[in-house]
């Protein structure tokens, strides 16, 4: 099979995408409206792009309409955001908080999460999530136009909380204890348990 993009339709690109690059992390991001609404969302254009600063990308995508969701406009309005883990046991609750809600609705609400206040930004973070990442923005690229185009959202970690029964004896994240879970195509999801080692060169 070969796709000529420039000839195929964008949904049907977007479904051949987040079928081959996979698994895809997920960043479920909490943000703040002008009027201190939590918006709660998933992401799966999401990873970590450096250390020094500690920097993560996400991608809240333009809605098939072409217009912006909650969370990108929260960003742009006070520049700030928390990343939650996304682990095995809250599987169904991030699938929920996908949902398009107005923006005067909280996904709180539909999931029942609780938060905490966050320490250097003002969108709070999740109370029972093995981490999260208080993040500043450093710049918004937005890339191509309509429908699930992408707006890379580059963030600067501030503070990172991590629950220290997700740390091994060394004081470092195990994955065992995580229990990530990530995005494949379709209503494909993959838990990350699955664990061979590699010593690098």
């Amino acid at each position: 099979m070969q796709i000529d993009v420039s000839k195929t339709e964008v949904v049907s690109v977007y479904q051949m995408l987040v079928g081959l690059v996979a698994p895809r992390p997920i960043a479920w991001v909490t943000t703040l409206s002008a009027s201190g609404v939590v918006n709660l969302a998933p992401f799966s254009f999401f990873n970590a792009f450096g250390a020094n600063p500690p920097v993560v990308v996400f991608s809240p995508t333009l809605k098939r309409d072409g217009g912006k969701k909650d969370t990108l406009v929260n960003i742009e309005a006070n520049g700030e955001f928390v990343i939650n883990a996304s682990s095995e046991k809250h599987a169904e609750l991030i699938n929920i908080s996908s949902k398009m809600l107005s923006p005067d609705e909280s996904e709180l609400n539909l999931t029942g999460q609780k938060t905490l206040e966050s320490i250097r930004v003002k969108p709070p973070r999740l109370a029972d999530v093995p981490f999260a990442l208080e993040c500043k923005v450093i710049q918004i690229i937005p890339v191509g136009h309509g429908a699930i185009s992408a707006n890379l959202v580059i963030g600067e970690i501030l503070t990172m909380h991590i629950d220290d029964m997700v740390l091994d004896e060394k004081g470092q994240p195990d994955p065992r204890k995580i229990k990530a879970i990530a995005r494949l195509g379709g209503e494909n999801w993959c838990r990350t348990q699955d664990l061979f080692q590699l010593e690098r060169p």
